[in-house]
C-alpha cells in the first residue's frame, strides 16, 4: 500500500510539474525589445562625407522602433536615446538589463576603404579575422571618451590586440538566439532589401559583452563609401533598412513563441 501511495504522490507531482511548465513555456513572449543607436554627443562615430554615423543610427533606430511599436503593439520598445547625447556603453546595456529586454539590437554604420561595402551583423564572440577585431576596436574605442572607463570595464584597453582577444572569450549563454536574431536581419537586407551581405560575424564587442540576453551589433553600411553613404542617408533607403530589421524582428519574435 505504501509503494502505491508513493508512486500515486509522484504521479501527482509530475503532472503538476508538467502542468506548471506547460504553462510556463505557453505564457512565454517576446515583450521587450531595447534599440540602441550607436555613438551620439560628442561621439559622432565614423563619418562620410557629409555625415556622421551617430546621426544615422538614430534616424533607423528610431524608425525601426516606429514600425514595432505600431505594428507589434504588445512589445515594449526601450531607446538608449532618442537625441544626439552621448550614452556610455556601460550604461546601454544597463538599460537592456534594468528593462528585462528579451532582445537588445545595436544599429550602427560601418568605415573602411571608399570600395568597401555592404551590411554584416555581429554576435559576442571570438573574433575570427583582423577585420572582425578592426571593427569590434573602432566600436569599442568610445570609451576612451568614458570618465573611469578603466574600472567599469575591468581594466580592458580598447588599444590593445591582446586585450580584444582575451575579452572575446567570454561566450553568452544567449549565444543561439543571438545568431538566429542575426541571421534574419542579413537575410532581409540580401533577399529582400537587396543589399549585399557580408554575413554574421562574431567579435567581442563591450556593449554585447555587458547586456544579459540574446544581442546583436548591426553595421548597416559603410559610410566611407559614396553610394552607400547616399543610400543610408535617403528616406526610402532608411524605411528599407528599418523595415529588413523590423520584418527580423517579428520572424523572430513568432519563431521563438511558437517553440514553446
Amino acid at each position: 500500500m505504501r509503494n502505491i501511495v508513493t508512486v500515486s504522490f509522484l504521479a501527482i507531482v509530475f503532472l503538476l510539474c508538467s502542468s506548471n511548465t506547460l504553462e510556463f513555456k505557453k505564457a512565454y513572449k517576446v515583450r521587450t525589445v531595447v534599440i540602441d543607436a550607436g555613438h551620439g554627443g560628442k561621439d559622432n562615430g565614423c563619418n562620410g562625407k557629409f555625415s556622421h554615423e551617430a546621426d544615422v543610427a538614430l534616424q533607423l533606430a528610431m524608425q525601426v522602433g516606429s514600425l514595432i511599436e505600431k505594428n507589434l503593439p504588445d512589445v515594449k520598445v526601450v531607446y538608449t536615446r532618442k537625441n544626439d547625447t552621448f550614452v556610455e556603453l556601460v550604461d546601454r546595456a544597463g538599460i537592456a538589463n534594468k528593462n528585462n529586454a528579451d532582445l537588445f539590437i545595436s544599429i550602427h554604420l560601418n568605415a573602411g576603404p571608399s570600395a568597401a561595402y555592404g551590411t554584416e551583423t555581429y554576435t559576442m564572440g571570438l573574433h575570427t579575422s583582423e577585420g572582425n577585431l578592426n571593427v569590434a576596436k573602432r566600436e569599442n574605442a568610445v570609451i576612451l571618451q568614458e570618465e573611469n572607463y578603466k574600472e567599469n570595464y575591468g581594466g580592458f584597453d580598447p588599444k590593445s590586440p591582446q586585450s580584444h582577444i582575451l575579452f572575446a572569450l567570454h561566450q553568452s549563454a544567449h549565444l543561439d538566439n543571438s545568431i538566429r536574431f542575426a541571421d534574419k536581419v542579413e537575410k532581409e537586407f540580401k533577399h529582400k532589401v537587396g543589399r549585399y551581405s557580408r554575413g554574421v560575424k562574431q567579435a567581442g564587442f563591450l556593449v554585447l559583452w555587458k547586456s544579459y540576453m540574446p544581442s546583436v551589433l548591426i553595421e548597416c553600411g559603410f559610410l566611407t563609401n559614396p553610394t552607400e553613404e547616399k543610400f543610408l542617408n535617403d528616406k526610402s533607403g532608411q524605411t528599407y533598412m528599418a523595415s529588413g530589421i523590423y520584418r527580423a524582428f517579428k520572424e523572430y519574435k513568432q519563431e521563438l513563441e511558437a517553440m514553446n
